[in-house]
């Protein structure tokens, strides 16, 4: 049985999902509510894969209570699926107006492609899985791709196309095996509405406007 450990870069997913709903007027908010773990599902056969772990890659907008909120309620959720968060942050940076000529003060996300790679390479130093699968179109992570392939002769990677973007051609060049994620592998893996502990406590809650 292959051993699969599932990289998810949070925000490449999530701007991919959000730019198509946009498109539609807020007809694919639904698919926001995704489950991870069960979607990696479609990339495998059970007879002879095992996904071991799917570590999900994001951070939280902390000046922003109320997306601070409904993004831990989702991370919650998708733990309760069997996902692990792995946590960056945004930082601060100066960009500059072409229009307007002047700077102006914004937030980066920053982290999450360096916590992947770390990530990517230590379970595969560590021996961890068989083949790694990574879903993003990010090209930044192009150097572990190689470094993967390069140094472990015994460990696959699959990269995935986020849903509804082109992927990259230098990552599916170096990748092992390839796939893209579409809207019908998302529409039969969506998060259950709610969950409660043993004590009827309430671990998460899908927002209103995540309803199918």
């Amino acid at each position: 049985m292959a051993r699969i450990f599932g990289y998810v870069d949070g925000f490449n997913v999530y701007h991919a999902i959000d730019d198509a709903n946009r498109a539609v007027r807020g007809a694919r908010s639904h698919l926001k509510w995704l489950n991870l773990f069960s979607l990696l599902q479609e990339f495998t056969d059970p007879a002879v894969h095992s996904i071991d772990a799917v570590k999900f890659f994001t951070a939280y907008p902390t000046w922003n209570k109320e997306k601070t909120e409904r993004h831990k309620n989702y991370t919650r959720a998708l733990e309760c699926a069997g996902v692990t968060i792995i946590e960056g942050q945004f930082k601060p940076k100066t960009c500059f107006c072409k229009n307007c000529r002047t700077n102006y003060k914004a937030r980066e996300e920053k982290e999450s492609d360096v916590n992947i790679a770390m990530h990517l390479i230590n379970d595969a130093h560590l021996d961890r899985f068989d083949q790694a699968f990574l879903v993003t179109n990010d090209s930044d992570l192009l150097g572990p791709v190689r470094l993967l392939r390069n140094t472990f002769d015994d460990k696959q990677i699959k990269v995935i196309a986020p849903p509804f973007r082109r992927h990259s051609k230098e990552l599916w060049a170096a990748a092992d095996k390839r796939g893209q994620i579409l809207e019908e592998h998302m529409e039969r893996n969506l998060l259950p509405e709610t969950a409660n502990d043993g004590s009827g406590r309430v671990l998460f809650r899908r927002p209103d406007d995540y309803r199918p």
